[in-house]
């Protein structure tokens, strides 16, 4: 096996993120994407004695276990990559994943709860963020994601079954109607063009649509028509925000130099766990609203009795999983970097009337160690890059009786725990929430003791 090789194999074990590994002959080969008992095609990347990393080229035969249907976009899009396995067995599939992540680390001695599975497993997604383009060079304009392993090719997942058909009557008629004005999309490489991305969220409890459009400045468009075919639309949920985003950055992100309010408010409201929270365009709030009651429901079960007692939410975001625990609490501390989030997070405490709640902006590992108050627990919610080693040795020092870990990414989950294990924390239980349906991903929660 060398370099530029095509191979054929099928596919072994399936590894948590979305790889899987393959042991052909003594190598070990690892590939991105794969469903155990998969027949593959892929070519070789790189290819050393022990061990070799392929690109998946094609899948040549189902894996037996690959037996419900799929959309339209399956093998394309790189969303939703075990849409074809029953929904049971992507349950065992992630919690075993989980399990070896932590054997692997060794840790051990904890009670493992096993893995939830979210109340709606299609059509969960309460935000989705498509980008303009086109699927071949000169092509008509397409709208959705990138195809996968490709930079610039878009698909326009007209057939997507991970989001409602609010989401896909917003969806095509917003590129058929520019398809129609003959507007050019922007891109990437040159920085030239006007149509960038189409985001949109929606209340699942409250029933309410918020519909942005971003471009840059490169043409002078009137947005009126547009919005007035939105408003005709007949969605199913109230449409009570249509914006228009200025980005002129170079970034591929959207990332907003302007906010203009086309129709109605600039946020939509969303009800969890009795709360209200207002969820701006550019907040963080959990893409799957019934799998957030159920992940928020669990973390407070890890908290158990709180009765009077101090509370850091750290990564807070706009101040969710903070709240839910409030109701008992003698105050909540929330800190996160992203002052948007923190302006909602604290708007959203009076909104809720909840007069014990604080959230402050900054950077954990700066802002954590210059709070004068003493917490009795800490939870800890952080981005996929986990928590940094700073923040670990500062979080610990406070020396909490309990830490309860909320983790999007096991894979770092586990080298913070042995972090915290360094100061004098042991894992009592884990539990694992299916937050996200059909694609590799789920989240664990962790309960920690000194």
């Amino acid at each position: 096996m060398k370099r530029k090789d095509i191979i054929e194999f099928e596919v072994g074990s399936m590894e948590f993120g979305g790889e899987s590994s393959t042991l052909i002959g003594k190598r070990k080969v690892k590939m991105k994407g794969g469903i155990t008992g998969q027949k593959v095609k892929a070519v070789v990347k790189k290819a050393r004695s022990e061990k070799a990393e392929v690109k998946l080229l094609e899948v040549v035969e189902n894996s037996p276990i690959e037996t419900l249907p799929v959309c339209n976009h399956f093998g394309a899009c790189g969303g939703c990559s075990i849409l074809s396995v029953p929904y049971e067995k992507q349950l065992e599939i992630k919690g075993e994943q989980v399990l070896k992540l932590f054997e692997e680390q060794g840790i051990d001695g904890f009670e493992f709860l096993g893995i939830e599975g979210s109340p709606v497993e299609r059509l969960y997604r309460n935000k989705m963020e498509y980008t303009f383009g086109d699927e071949v060079k000169g092509g008509p304009l397409t709208l959705g994601m990138h195809k996968k392993g490709r930079h610039l090719d878009i698909i326009t997942v007209d057939d997507c079954r991970l989001v409602d058909e609010d989401f896909i009557k917003v969806l095509t008629s917003t590129v058929e109607y520019f398809g129609e004005k003959n507007l050019p999309y922007y891109r990437i490489n040159s920085h030239q063009g006007y149509l960038r991305n189409l985001v949109v969220r929606k209340g699942v409890n409250t029933k309410e649509l918020m519909v942005n459009i971003v471009t840059t400045t490169q043409e002078n468009f009137d947005m009126t028509e547009y919005k007035d075919m939105i408003l005709n639309l007949g969605t199913k949920a109230e449409v009570v925000s249509i914006l228009h985003t200025i980005n002129d950055g170079l970034a591929d992100a959207v990332n907003c130099d302007e906010l203009r309010v086309l129709h109605g408010r600039d946020y939509i409201e969303e009800v969890v766990l009795g709360l209200r929270f207002k969820i701006s365009p550019f907040s963080f709030f959990q893409t799957n609203t019934k799998g957030a009651e159920k992940l928020y429901s669990i973390a407070r079960e890890f908290v158990g009795d709180h009765e009077g007692k101090v509370l850091f939410d750290l990564y807070s975001g706009t101040g969710t999983i903070g709240q839910v625990m409030a109701s008992a609490a003698k105050q909540v501390y929330g800190i996160e970097i992203i002052e948007e989030a923190v302006v909602a997070a604290n708007e959203n405490t009076k909104l809720n009337g909840l007069d014990n709640c604080e959230f402050i902006a900054g950077d954990v590992a700066k802002v954590v160690k210059n709070l004068s108050e003493k917490p009795d627990l800490i939870i800890v919610d952080p981005p996929r890059p986990g928590v940094h080693k700073d923040a670990i040795r500062d979080i610990s020092g406070f020396g909490a009786n309990e830490i309860v870990y909320i983790s999007c990414n096991p894979k770092t989950l586990v080298l913070d725990i042995k972090g915290f294990e360094a100061y004098g924390y042991k894992v009592e239980k884990v539990k694992c929430m299916d937050m996200f349906p059909n694609t590799p991903h789920c989240e664990t929660v962790v309960k920690l003791k000194k």
